[in-house]
């Protein structure tokens, strides 16, 4: 059996998305555009970026007995990747309420439902699906017992697993070995190590800092500066961003993840190598961006590539 299936062990959200000429100060009310209610969730969004890409993608997680859980689940499905391992536990499922300004820039505010009670269940579903699993995509918006469990099934089987550590919180110095590559802001680099990554010494000081502690790749994302890249094996690389208008960057970061593990490890590419990762990935979140939603946004193979060929002419 081939390993280049991509799984995602993740959060799967109704995104519930209202537009702003800008953000309320604390205590006040402003009125916006329109209300819009659509699938999102840290972990469905990647899993939708890999799938997109090209790459085999299954999903694992859990939604709620509510209208919405059904919905989450044929979401992802209409976008390729597959659902069967997603629970349906009683209760709400998650909501995200977003707020996007007029620049692009947008505000979160999670409501965990279902995502708040992925545990044995979706452990055993990720048992069964590391003899396929080419990496495993693991974020912070479920339990960290979860994920912790997660990290050592996947350690245990040789399996990559590519973390997002978002929402940003410290990390155990324990778990750090069974991360293969970390993906992770501007600011989640300052959360965990204390390094500000303001300028290249500062980006390698952090990267230096996590693959001391075992770590073995490192993407800093720098949002219109571009990424970062760096390895155990001592390469290197930062990459450029790819300039367009931005409507709504909701989903930026997930696509690129998960358009990033479709690449490296979902068998979709002859060059499978972290730079054209990368440079695939960096142009599939500069797409994103010019959409609005979450999963909406994210593009299709066909379109990064035709994106990505502009550079040749």
């Amino acid at each position: 059996m081939s390993k280049y299936t991509i799984v995602v062990a993740g959060s799967m959200n109704m995104d519930v998305v209202s537009r702003v000429v800008r953000f309320p100060r604390p205590g006040e009310t402003v009125h916006g555009s329109e209300v819009q209610y659509m699938p999102g969730g840290k972990g469905a969004n990647q899993a939708v970026a890999a799938a997109q890409a090209g790459a085999s993608t299954k999903m694992i997680g859990a939604v709620g007995t509510d209208g919405f859980g059904s919905q989450l689940i044929q979401a992802i499905e209409e976008k390729g990747a597959v659902a069967a391992d997603v629970s349906v536990i009683e209760g709400a499922s998650g909501i995200a309420l977003i707020t996007v300004s007029e620049s692009g820039e947008n505000q979160i505010v999670l409501c965990a439902g279902a995502n708040g009670k992925v545990d044995g269940a979706e452990i055993e579903a990720l048992e069964r699906l590391l003899e396929e699993a080419g990496a495993v995509l693991l974020q912070n918006e479920i339990p960290w017992s979860a994920n912790t469990s997660f990290m050592r099934c996947a350690a245990a089987s040789a399996v990559p697993v590519i973390y997002n550590p978002a929402p940003a919180a410290k990390l155990d110095a324990a778990i750090l070995p069974l991360i293969h590559t970390i993906v992770l802001n501007e600011t989640e680099t300052e959360v965990i190590t204390g390094i500000a990554p303001m300028d290249d010494a500062s980006l390698e000081s952090a990267a230096a800092w996590f693959l001391s502690e075992g770590v073995q790749a490192v993407i800093i994302t720098l949002g219109e500066d571009g990424c970062f890249y760096q390895d155990a094996d001592g390469g290197s690389c930062r990459l450029s961003s790819r300039p367009v208008q931005p409507v709504d960057t909701t989903a930026a970061g997930d696509t690129f993840i998960g358009a990033y593990a479709a690449v490296r490890y979902g068998g979709i590419a002859e060059d499978a190598s972290p730079q054209a990762a990368l440079r695939y990935a960096t142009a599939a979140a500069a797409l994103s961006v010019t959409k609005l939603g979450a999963q909406a946004s994210i593009p299709a193979r066909a379109d990064v590539l035709a994106f990505m060929s502009e550079d040749d002419v």
